[in-house]
C-alpha cells in the first residue's frame, strides 16, 4: 500500500441539493470516498432479514446486538471492512461519512467505526432522523474507534455523517441547532470549551484551535465545493453532482498523495414516494474517468459478482491477531479491468479517448432511462429494475474485455 501523508487532505466530500435547490422535486445526494490510494472499494448489496431475539452481529473489530428486522441496503465500502463509506437503503435513506479532528481525544481501541455505524443505520432505519438516533444511540453504547485504514500503523479519526432521505437532510452544525444532546452543553463547558454566554456555536467549539495542516487543506475543497453547488441553485441534477464530484482543479476528485477517490455515488430520492430512489454508484477509483452505474431496489435486485471483492474468512489479515500483518489482494473484477483502462488513458491518447467515449456513452444511457423512468415515461416490472445495477456492470465489464 502507498504511503500515507499525515499533511495530505483525508476527510471525504459530501453534498446534498434540495428544492428548490434541486431541479426537479427531489433531494440529490452525492459523495466521494476518498481513501488510501491502492484500497479497493466494492458495493455489496444486502437484501432485508430477520434475526432471532438475542442474536450477536460482527462488525469489523466488535460485536452488537442485532436487532429482530433489517433493511435492504446497498453499500459502497472498503473490502477490508464491515461498514462502509456510503450507501443507501431500500426505505430511501441516504449515509455518507467524513472523518473529523476535533478536541475530543480520538479513541485506538477498538470499538465502532464510523463506517460500521453509517451500515447499522441504513440497516435500522425509515428515515434520515431515525438513522440519526440509531447512530447516536449506538455511539452512547459502544463508543467510536479503532483503525480506519488496512495497515499495521494505526490511522484513527472521528467521523460526521450526511444524512439524507426524499424529505428532508441532516448534516454538520454550526449555530442552526435543531437537535442536540441533552449534556452537550455542560459537557462543552465543564470542558472549558464554552464559556457558557452568547450562541453556542458546535463547530467552533469543538473544533481544535489549532486544526491538523490536512485538515486546512480541505477548507480549500470546501469553500470550492460551495461555490459549484451555488451557481448550479435551482438547477442541480445527479449530472450536475456527477460534474462537481469530477472536479479535479478543486481537489474534490482527489489525487493527493497516498490519498485518492476511490469510489463514488449520487442519489435521486424523489419527493413523490410513487416513484423510485435512483442510486448511482462507481465502484471504481477516480469518477472523472469511471462510469456511475444505476441501481433501484426491486424484486430482482441481487449482488453483481463482478464488484464483489474475494472473501477470505477467518485467514483475513482483518481478523488475525494482530491485525494487518500481511497484505491481500482484494482486486474485484470490475476494478482489474477499470485498472488496464486507465492506464491506456494514461499511456495511449487514440485508445484511451475511446474507452473514455464508451465510458460516456454508457453513464448518458443510464442517466436517459433515468430521466424517463421519474418523468412517467419509462415503467418497467419490478424485476427488470432491479437487474438495472447488474446490466450495467456486465455491459462496463465488456467494455474494458
Amino acid at each position: 500500500m502507498a504511503s500515507w501523508n499525515p499533511d495530505a487532505p483525508c476527510s471525504c466530500d459530501c453534498f446534498v441539493s434540495v428544492p428548490p435547490a434541486s431541479a426537479i422535486p427531489a433531494v440529490i445526494f452525492a459523495k466521494n470516498s476518498d481513501r488510501p490510494r491502492d484500497e479497493v472499494q466494492e458495493v455489496v448489496f444486502v437484501p432485508a432479514g430477520t434475526h432471532a431475539p438475542g442474536s450477536r452481529l460482527q462488525c469489523t473489530y466488535i460485536e452488537v446486538e442485532q436487532v429482530s428486522k433489517t433493511h435492504a441496503v446497498i453499500l459502497s465500502r472498503p473490502s477490508w471492512l464491515w461498514g462502509a463509506e456510503m450507501g443507501a437503503n431500500e426505505h430511501g435513506v441516504c449515509i455518507g461519512n467524513e472523518a473529523v479532528w476535533t478536541k475530543e481525544p480520538v479513541g485506538e481501541g477498538e470499538a465502532l467505526l464510523g463506517m460500521d455505524l453509517l451500515r447499522l443505520a441504513l440497516e435500522r432505519s425509515r428515515s434520515a432522523l431515525e438513522a440519526l438516533h440509531v447512530i447516536t444511540g449506538l455511539l452512547e453504547r459502544y463508543g467510536q474507534g479503532g483503525s480506519c485504514r488496512e495497515d499495521p500503523a494505526p490511522f484513527c479519526y472521528h467521523n460526521t455523517f450526511l444524512l439524507a432521505d426524499r424529505t428532508e437532510a441532516w448534516l454538520s452544525i454550526g449555530t442552526d441547532i435543531s437537535a442536540e444532546h441533552s449534556e452537550l452543553r455542560t459537557h462543552a463547558l465543564a470542558q472549558g470549551w464554552w464559556g457558557g454566554q452568547g450562541t453556542f456555536d458546535f463547530a467552533q467549539v469543538f473544533s481544535l484551535t489549532q486544526q491538523p495542516v490536512r485538515m486546512e487543506a480541505a477548507k480549500a475543497r470546501f469553500q470550492a465545493g460551495r461555490e459549484l453547488l451555488r451557481q448550479q441553485r435551482g438547477g442541480i441534477t445527479a449530472e450536475v453532482m456527477m460534474g462537481i464530484l469530477r472536479n479535479k482543479e478543486s481537489g474534490i476528485c482527489m489525487d493527493s498523495g497516498g490519498f485518492r477517490t476511490t469510489a463514488s455515488m449520487v442519489s435521486i430520492l424523489p419527493r413523490d414516494p410513487t416513484r423510485p430512489c435512483v442510486h448511482f454508484l462507481t465502484a471504481t477509483p477516480d469518477p472523472s474517468r469511471s462510469v456511475f452505474k444505476p441501481f433501484i431496489f426491486g424484486a430482482g435486485a441481487a449482488q453483481a459478482p463482478q464488484v464483489l471483492s474475494p472473501t477470505l474468512g477467518a485467514q483475513d489479515p482483518v481478523r488475525t491477531q494482530p491485525r494487518f500483518q500481511t497484505q491481500v489482494d482484494r482486486r474485484h473484477t470490475l476494478y482489474c479491468g477499470h485498472q488496464v483502462a486507465l492506464g491506456l488513458m494514461e499511456s495511449e491518447q487514440d485508445r484511451g479517448q475511446q474507452l473514455r467515449q464508451k465510458q460516456q456513452d454508457l453513464e448518458q444511457e443510464g442517466l436517459e432511462a433515468v430521466r424517463g423512468l421519474l418523468a412517467g415515461e419509462w415503467a418497467p416490472p419490478p424485476q427488470e429494475l432491479g437487474t438495472l445495477f447488474q446490466a450495467f456492470v456486465e455491459r462496463e465489464s465488456q467494455v474494458y474485455a
